[in-house]
Formats: C-alpha cells, structure tokens, sequence
C-alpha cells in the first residue's frame, strides 16, 4: 500500500509544471499552487512514512520496461527502502518552508513563478535520485540536479559573478560526473546491469576502481576538499536558492551516493579509509575557512561543507546510518540559518558583510532567537536536533580504531564550528548597529516568520522525533569511559570559549597586521588562487616568452633584417683594407713629414 501511496507523491508535485504548460502566461496565484502541491506530496509522504515505521516493509516498484541494450534491461524502478522513504518527508517539509519564504524574499522579481517552477523542478530530480533503484535513473536525477542548480545559481544573470558562480559549480560537478560514469561503465562491463540489487549479489567485493570513482562522483557533489570551491561561490544565487541547493538536497546527493553503495564499501578497508581521510580533510579545512570569512552567506555555505565532511567521516568509519541520520537533522537548521541570514541581509538592503551589521537582536527578536538557535543545534548544544547524530557520530568515532589522526582533527573541526557560529552571532546581533539609520527593518510578514517557525520547531524536536521513533539498523557502542562519551561536548564548549575570549580581544584591541595563518584561513588556504590562476598564469608567460622572445630572436635577428646586417657587415670588414682605425691611420700619416723633416735638419 505505501508503494503506491509513494508514487501518488509525485502526482501533486507534477501538476504546477502541467499548469505552466497548458496556460503558459503569467498566472498571479502560481505560488500558492506551488506551495500547495508540496503541502499535498508532504502529507502523503508523512502517511506513507508512518506505515513503513509501524510495517517495516521495504518494497521495489519496476512497472515500465524501457529499452534493452545488448543483455541490459532498463526498467523505470523505484526502490522505496528506509533511506528514500525517511528522507522524502524531510526533503518536502524544508522545501515547503523555503517555498513560501521566497514568495516575501522575490515579492519583487518580475519572474517569481520561474523561478518557483525551477525550485519545484529541482526538487523532483531529486526525488528522482532517492528513490531510483538503478544507475540510469539515478543518474538523471544526477544531472537533473546539477542542470537545475546552474540556472538557480545564475538566475540574476545580469551580474557577472553570478554567471561565473554558476559556471564554476556546472565544471566542478563535470569532473564529478566523469567519476559517476566511470563507475556506471564499470558495472555495465562487470555485472552486466545497473540494477543495484543484481550489482551488490554478482560483485559483493569489487575492485577499487568503481569505488574510487563513486567517491571523486561523491566529491564533485557534496564539495569534498579538492572539488570543494563551487559551494562558497554558489552563495551568489538568491537566498532561497542556498537554502534548498547548499543545505538541505543538493549537496548531500554524493553522501546519499555513497550510503546506496555501502554493502560494497563495508568490506572494503581501503576505500572506507580513503572516505574517512577526505572527509577529515574537507572538515578541518573548510571549517578554517569559515573562521575568517566577512560574507555571512559564505561562512554558512563552509560550515554546510564541513559537516558534509563530517558526514563522509561517518561513511569512512562504517557507520552509513548515522551519516543518514545526520543528514535528515543537518536540513532543519542548516535552512533555518540561511532563511535567517536571508531576512537580516533583505532587511539590511542586501548588505551581507557580518561587520556592518550589528545590534540586530533587539530590532529582529524573531530571527535573531532562530539564529540562535540554529547555530546551537549546528555547535550539537544537547538535546536541539544536531545533538542527537553530531554527539553520536563524535562517540562512534572515538570508540573506532581505525586512523587516529583523521579522528583528532574531526574533533577539532567540531571545535571550530563553535567558534564561527559564535562569531556570526557576535557580530550580527550583539553590540551597536553598524548601519546607517534610514534602513526599513521589518520581519513581521506571514510568509517571512511561518517558514522560520516551523524549521525552528523542526530544529529543536526533530532529531529528537527521528531517533526515536526509528529503531537503530546498526548498533554503536553503549558502553565507554566518561572522557570519551564527552569529548564531542568538551571540545564545543572549548571552541565556545575560545571564541568568546577571541570576540572580546577584537574590540579592546587592534592588531596593525593580520598574522600570517589569518591570510591561509581568508584566503580560503590560497586553494582557489593556486588552482584558477597557477595554470592560466604559467600557460600565459610561456606564451608570452615565446612569441616575444623566441619568435623575434628567430625572425629578427637570426633570418631577416639584423642577419643581412650582420652578413654585410662581416662582408665588408673582411674584404676592405679599410680598418677604421682612426690612430694608426693618424700615425702612418703623421710618420713621413717626420722623416722628411729629419733628413732635411
């Protein structure tokens, strides 16, 4: 029954795009048919996730034969397990939230119904690629999602970082993609089908290469280190954009990736090592970045990738579960914390640098208390919803006895998220407005404080809701020393103090010069800098040396004008008696009047 309560889900999700094709003009009550499909495909989603909880039954839907390719059979399959059918409700009730805030955030925009189509859009490839049971459909959802973020990202297309953004994050995922086709060749050769049931029974332990490639797919998406500076850039995408793309869906696409793939990353060290190195990587590095950062959109956009990073440590330590988890209690705050930073920044007239705002939280009480309490669930404060898989994944990994050094630096990447989410709500909401005074502050609009309400709600009971009610697949260890049961809260809290030293230094103090580890942390570790402008630099003097020098040298002087100089010259010397020397021509002319006058005395 909840197979094709499932499927009737997408029925109301696809009537607003049937709406703009059969009446194409403007339509004023657009949003609200958007809003209300997703308020519709969430409620069947819910009913559909109750009795998966109360029956516990998987199920797999293959309806329609598609085409046969030499041996393979593609069939239109969706495979409705515990991951897609928990993580559909999630998807829909954050992208209902976000929905209605972009009906106040782009009241203005002449093509609010676009864009809202493009949000709806998206939002269906990427329940395409969660209940997809095979390669190919999940693959579309793949692309599907990547297509709809470039216009998303360059939708105010008149400024040109927005299409370089956009640019940058479609270059990015390619090189993603190519590990994903990779992978989808290998398994064609191998196994002879992209069915993932067929995959996982004919090749229980693969090579590395399949897997390998599934995780450079996996970076490109969820912008592991390397691939990682797409995200940041893509904050030049309206708001509601972030919200959806970089908080809740897109990125966590490769993570999901990964977490389909699991039967045949478990029996594999090398690879499990190799996801749990990356992730460590991207954790620690992105949450350096966010450190130092002024725009307030890009130090959320970091501390998306750090706890994407986190998530992978997960997966790397064979915990896929708990990275599922993680990403269900991720969506909540972290879309609740773009929305927030998305009405301060509409409030402030788009000024987004976390210096010139300030004093904001007796002037926007609403937001600023969600502000707080997102950067409180995003830290794991207990019992708000990111305690409840942050502090698991934390114990889990100090009980793990594989890579201590990957396991330390997460734990200082914990840490660091305290200190920045401490430093935006420094610099935004306490101490004097840094603002001129003739700015119009208002929060109080429906279509602005609903959507934030519910994900607050969501952020503070949801982790709670979803731990319990689901029963654990795998069980972690129960019991461990008290050192270790609280090093996730002792390391936060250290991070929290730290930053609240560190805050108060800033304003007795003022330092002449920024340190040298302030411009690794600014300059995003020069990552961007040596990667766009090393190769177009060198390429540049290389050619430059050779048309100026190599070129002149050989037309110039070695074959036309200077080499018939140079030739007539030589010609000329040789064959004159002509020396031009002026003195000995001097002397032989000065030496007979000499001896004419001798012999005359």
């Amino acid at each position: 029954m909840h197979s094709s309560m499932a499927l009737l889900m997408l029925a109301p999700l696809l009537m607003p795009i049937m709406i703009t094709l059969i009446k194409p003009h403007k339509n004023i009550l657009y949003p609200h048919y958007v809003k209300l499909a997703i308020i519709y495909a969430l409620t069947i989603s819910i009913l559909t996730m109750t009795t998966f909880i109360f029956t516990g039954q998987e199920s797999m839907i293959s309806n329609w034969h598609w085409v046969t390719i030499h041996t393979i059979k593609l069939s239109l399959s969706f495979k409705l397990d515990f991951f897609s059918i928990m993580f559909t409700p999630v998807a829909l009730f954050v992208t209902w939230s976000i929905v209605e805030f972009s009906t106040w955030y782009m009241n203005s925009d002449p093509n609010i119904n676009q864009f809202l189509k493009y949000l709806l859009i998206f939002l269906i490839t990427m329940l395409i690629l969660i209940t997809a049971n095979n390669l190919l459909q999940l693959f579309i959802g793949w692309e599907g999602m990547g297509i709809m973020s470039f216009l998303l990202i360059s939708w105010w297309y008149g400024r040109s970082d927005a299409n370089t953004a956009a640019l940058q994050a479609i270059l990015y995922n390619r090189i993603g993609d190519i590990g994903f086709i990779l992978a989808m060749a290998w398994f064609f050769m191998f196994s002879n089908s992209w069915d993932f049931q067929q995959m996982f029974i004919l090749n229980p332990n693969p090579d590395l290469f399949p897997l390998v490639s599934l995780l450079l797919a996996a970076t490109g998406k969820s912008a592991q280190f390397g691939l990682h500076p797409w995200l940041p850039s893509a904050m030049e995408g309206p708001t509601p954009v972030s919200a959806l793309l970089h908080s809740s869906t897109m990125v966590v696409a490769g993570i999901f990736l990964i977490i389909r793939f699991h039967p045949l990353i478990e029996s594999n060290p090398s690879i499990q090592t190799l996801t749990l190195s990356l992730g460590a990587i991207t954790t620690l590095f992105t949450a350096i970045c966010a450190l130092t950062q002024n725009d307030m959109k890009k130090i959320v956009a970091f501390s998306t990738s750090s706890q994407l990073g986190l998530m992978m440590v997960t997966v790397g330590i064979n915990q896929p579960h708990l990275a599922f988890l993680h990403i269900c209690t991720h969506a909540f705050f972290k879309a609740m914390l773009f929305l927030s930073a998305g009405s301060i920044i509409h409030s402030l007239s788009n000024e987004q640098d976390i210096r010139k705002m300030g004093g904001l939280f007796k002037m926007l009480p609403f937001t600023a208390s969600s502000l707080i309490i997102g950067s409180l669930a995003l830290m794991g404060m207990p019992f708000l919803t990111g305690f409840y898989s942050k502090d698991l994944i934390i114990e889990t990994a100090n009980m793990s006895y594989t890579n201590a050094w990957a396991l330390t630096i997460t734990l200082l990447a914990t840490s660091l998220t305290a200190m920045y989410s401490i430093r935006i709500i420094f610099y935004t909401l306490t101490g004097h407005p840094r603002f001129t005074s003739l700015i119009l502050i208002n929060e109080n609009n429906p279509s602005l404080m609903n959507p934030i309400n519910r994900l607050a709600v969501g952020s503070i009971f949801a982790g709670f809701l979803i731990s319990n009610c689901i029963p654990p697949t795998s069980y972690p260890q129960v019991t461990m020393p008290n050192h270790l049961k609280l090093a996730a809260l002792g390391v936060t809290i250290l991070g929290l103090l730290m930053a609240m030293e560190l805050n108060l230094m800033t304003n007795n103090m003022k330092l002449n010069t920024p340190v040298k580890s302030f411009y690794f942390s600014n300059m995003l570790g020069f990552y961007s800098i040596t990667t766009h402008r090393s190769n177009p630099h060198s390429s540049l003097t290389a050619s430059q040396n050779f048309t100026s020098t190599l070129l002149d040298l050989f037309w110039l002087e070695k074959s036309m004008p200077k080499m018939t100089t140079q030739t007539q010259i030589s010609m000329s010397t040789t064959t004159s008696t002509q020396k031009g020397l002026i003195k000995l021509y001097f002397l032989s002319f000065f030496i007979p009047p000499a001896l004419t006058l001798l012999l005359i005395i």
